[in-house]
């Protein structure tokens, strides 16, 4: 339970339910466009011809040469002959020539045209996003300072680079929903005994490197970012960032969203679950429900939750906040004791034995109703063990009364 007083700054350590005395057992892209291919500079004998090339103008004929001078001029001047008639066949072959010559130019410039536009010239690649973003931001658009160096072989796969997701972060829509299952990982839980200090420490730290691998995959799925926590575990008694370890008047561990660390003390822990059973495995579900705490704080819901309460004006509605914030992590460690189910190993007695504990773990009568009765307790714990996707945790969708 998390004490009354708040740290100076941030939110208040995070804690499992207290047990309570056992009364039995119950019955169970788009790509980006290629750049344009520059024109091309006339190729050699295609300089334009300078002015004059063509004839002067219609009308334009040949001029006579001038009279002889000098002694030429004596000769007598040939006899007058009068001029041949050209008759309407020479007009018409002539006009047929013309046409041919007018044809066999306009192929030759049509045939110089099409051999340009036919210049094998190739284009740099333009690497394609693998995102079905539809559009992208101004600093994706490709502009003309790509490098011009053609690659000297085709590029055989697209680039994986992905643009980062946009997250929601709140208690409700938050994108952790989407994550699926943690990973199933090989974690034996072994036969450490939960009163040798050295041996508990042992298994909390071997179990929490297994709830890493678990979650990591799950979360990194969906763009959140991934870091592992700390932990702090004392023998008897410490203090850490949120405070003292165990808090006054508790003997459960916390998890301090302060600096993302999970504070136990062994000796304290073994009081307070030993009573359940001698099997560790119900002791590694109350850790894998701080880890819990760790992934919501990941993930946003944690921060989420903080504002909703402190924007809750009476006490009633802030702990119906912290119930929903609690019960969550107790589905999520329920969620991780099923993903080490075959290897840790948890067959069907010591799944009932989990089931049975939860029946005995919630807010003691009298005291603050926080972390929810012991029917929620182990409603959520089921829930997380035998529905493990994380959309099947979220506690901030339901009714009240699921969440009492």
């Amino acid at each position: 339970m998390p004490p009354q007083g708040m740290p100076p700054q941030g939110m208040p350590p995070q804690s499992p339910p207290q047990a309570i005395p056992p009364q039995g057992m119950p019955q169970t892209p788009q790509g980006a466009p290629f750049p344009p291919v520059p024109a091309q500079a006339p190729g050699p004998g295609r300089a334009s011809q300078g002015p004059g090339w063509a004839p002067q103008g219609p009308g334009w004929t040949p001029q006579p040469p001038p009279p002889p001078r000098g002694p030429a001029a004596a000769y007598p001047p040939p006899a007058w002959r009068p001029p041949r008639r050209k008759s309407g066949a020479g007009v018409i072959v002539g006009a047929v020539m013309g046409m041919l010559a007018l044809v066999f130019v306009l192929v030759v410039i049509v045939s110089a045209l099409a051999g340009l536009s036919h210049h094998d010239e190739t284009v740099s690649p333009i690497a394609i996003p693998t995102s079905t973003f539809s559009s992208f931001p101004s600093d994706d658009v490709t502009t003309d300072t790509q490098p011009t160096q053609r690659p000297t072989s085709k590029p055989t796969s697209q680039p994986t680079t992905r643009p980062r997701p946009v997250l929601n972060r709140t208690a409700k829509n938050n994108s952790l929903y989407r994550a699926g299952s943690p990973a199933k990982t090989n974690c034996r839980g072994g036969n450490a005994s939960i009163y040798n200090h050295a041996q508990f420490k042992a298994l909390i730290l071997k179990t929490g490197a297994c709830m890493s691998k678990a979650w990591a995959p799950a979360l990194e799925r969906v763009g959140i970012d991934w870091s592992p926590p700390k932990y702090m575990i004392a023998a008897r008694k410490g203090r850490g960032a949120c405070g003292d370890y165990p808090s006054p008047g508790s003997n459960v561990p916390y998890y301090c969203p302060t600096n993302s660390t999970i504070y136990a003390s062994t000796s304290a822990m073994a009081r307070e679950y030993g009573p359940l059973g001698s099997w560790n495995g119900i002791i590694v579900s109350m850790m894998a429900h701080e880890y819990g705490h760790h992934i919501q704080s990941l993930s946003g819901i944690s921060d989420s939750w903080w504002r909703q309460t402190l924007d809750s004006t009476s006490r009633s509605g802030k702990m119906a906040l912290s119930r929903r914030h609690e019960l969550q992590a107790t589905c999520f460690g329920g969620m991780f004791m099923r993903s080490v189910a075959a290897s840790y190993p948890i067959d069907s007695t010591r799944r009932n034995t989990l089931l049975w504990a939860y029946s005995h773990l919630g807010d003691p009568p009298g005291g603050p109703r926080d972390h929810g009765n012991t029917r929620s307790n182990a409603a959520w714990f089921r829930q997380g063990y035998t529905r493990p996707m994380a959309y099947q945790c979220n506690t901030w969708v339901v009714g009240s009364a699921s969440v009492s």
